[in-house]
């Protein structure tokens, strides 16, 4: 999708597929929404008056031939009752109700008028790179095993007026936007892969399509010697390496399956040489059965999702990629399949992690901590800044925050102060837990260091504590999206989050 910036003083004279217009319900038309009801013979006013236009916020109505227009429909799309400026959800309700009526008109390119919609507490540039993300996961649809798929989204060209804001300030919004969109798609088009394609492997080879695709653009950028195409590395450990380097926990999950685990590490060197570098660590769990502690069978096709961590890293290097920011960056994914056979783990199994710290499984559908506590521990050697996990850890984080906010825990209060505030922003918010050490004796062994599970209650604090066993020397904080990876019902496919509150933070650390 092309979005542009087009500003003008006579939005009458603009030659498109659809003008885009905001309306109040009650005040007074003012600058393009008074321009406009001006050029159409009032008739914008006629609409409002006789309820044509219905006034609850982000109702639509679409105009066919617009007389006084040059353009071909005129798209009306109330701004609701409020007098004042709206709030986040309010202002992303707008653009996706929006997006919703121009695909449902088949409408392929379009120019919003945007000056008359205001936001509490932010400036136009986070509107622009808000809406553009908004657009290109509208972009988005999935095609991979469907021989008929559905009609993609219409719209491939959209201009905005967004005033008489710097326009450089406006362009470089909406590229971030627009990376964060295409981190955000790379991330559910993983996730909605069926497990038969979407393996181990699969995942080591998708990174690696990513370091030649980065180093096919960043040559184009450089123009000189591939500088800027060798920014990003891409290293594959087998089961043999992972063993000699004592990732016992890891391979334990792995144990049951004839698929081969793989642990992928993404290395972008975009900042200075020496610099410590932020990492993420992606639970890649590409099916997951429960093992031997075997899961019910309704939706247990869901299990396919449980590599969203690692989905999730993957957009992010996206996302970094496409904007080459100055900062360093290491993705690290651990990834397997959980299933049970003769050489599966079983319950009562003691292993030696990476740490050389033992742990007792009880259950093998803990597998996520096992596999995410010998990636933590590999992370150290980076002499990280600060490392973040991010995985589908626990149904009662479910319970716990439905399926709204991702748990999020950390072993430094400001850094997660840090990573909620870059959720706000994105619209894509966690929610802080507790990560006490009350909790830590529920992991108590008679037989191990620790346990893998801590009983049932508070079952995503304890899933917590288990990896900050393993992160004590460095910042740290761990995102469970077990309810927000995911969507169910008629809506039912990966999200992507959460790459847009990771995307904003390290927006935030590139400056």
């Amino acid at each position: 999708m092309q979005i542009t910036l087009k500003t003008t003083d006579r939005p009458e004279q603009l030659r498109s597929g659809c003008l885009v217009l905001g309306v109040p319900a009650r005040s007074a038309l003012t600058g393009t929404a008074a321009a406009v009801d001006k050029a159409t013979g009032g008739l914008v006013t006629q609409l409002r008056e006789r309820g044509d236009l219905e006034t609850a916020l982000g109702k639509t109505l679409m105009l066919p031939v617009p007389a006084g227009l040059k353009a071909e429909r005129l798209l009306l799309i109330s701004l609701g009752e409020q007098e004042h400026a709206c709030s986040d959800a309010d202002f992303r309700k707008l653009v996706q109700a929006t997006l919703s009526a121009l695909g449902d008109a088949r409408v392929a390119d379009a120019h919003w008028l945007l000056p008359e919609l205001t936001v509490a507490d932010r400036d136009p540039a986070w509107q622009l790179q808000q809406l553009a993300t908004l657009c290109v996961q509208k972009s988005y649809s999935y095609t991979a095993t469907v021989s008929k798929p559905k009609p993609a989204f219409s719209l491939r060209k959209l201009s905005i007026d967004a005033g008489a804001t710097s326009a450089s300030a406006l362009r470089a919004a909406i590229q971030r936007g627009v990376a964060i969109g295409n981190g955000i798609n790379a991330a559910r088009r993983l996730g909605d892969l069926p497990p038969n394609i979407c393996t181990p492997s699969l995942l080591a080879k998708e990174a690696r399509s990513l370091a030649r695709a980065g180093a096919r653009s960043g040559t184009a950028k450089a123009g000189t010697k591939g500088r800027a195409g060798s920014k990003l590395k891409v290293s594959v450990l087998d089961e043999k390496a992972m063993k000699e380097l004592g990732m016992g926990a890891l391979l334990a999950v792995a144990a049951g399956t004839a698929e081969p685990a793989r642990l992928i590490v993404m290395e972008y060197s975009g900042g200075k040489r020496g610099q410590q570098p932020q990492v993420l660590v992606g639970k890649g769990i590409t099916f997951d059965s429960g093992g031997i502690s075997i899961k019910p069978g309704p939706k247990m096709d869901e299990m396919k999702f449980d590599m969203c961590g690692a989905a999730s890293v993957i957009g992010t290097m996206t996302t970094v990629l496409e904007l080459q920011l100055p900062i360093n960056v290491v993705g690290i994914i651990a990834a397997t399949e959980n299933l049970p056979s003769g050489t599966a783990t079983k319950p009562g199994d003691v292993v030696t992690s990476m740490s050389g710290q033992t742990i007792e499984i009880l259950n093998t559908d803990a597998e996520g901590r096992l596999v995410l506590c010998d990636a933590l521990t590999y992370a150290s050697r980076f002499k990280p800044a600060a490392v973040i996990d991010i995985a589908t850890l626990t149904g009662a984080c479910v319970v716990a925050l439905g399926k709204h906010a991702s748990g999020l825990y950390s072993n430094q209060d400001d850094f997660a102060q840090e990573l909620l505030e870059a959720g706000q922003r994105a619209g894509d918010r966690a929610w802080q837990m507790p990560l006490w050490d009350d909790y830590q004796k529920q992991l108590d062994s008679n037989f191990a260091d620790m346990a893998n599970i801590g009983g049932p209650s508070g079952g995503s604090i304890t899933a917590a504590c288990f990896l900050a066993r393993f992160t004590r020397d460095y910042r740290w904080a761990h995102l469970d999206i077990a309810g927000t990876a995911w969507d169910e019902g008629a809506a039912k496919g990966a999200t992507g989050r959460p790459v847009a509150l990771l995307s904003e933070y390290l927006l935030a650390k590139a400056g």
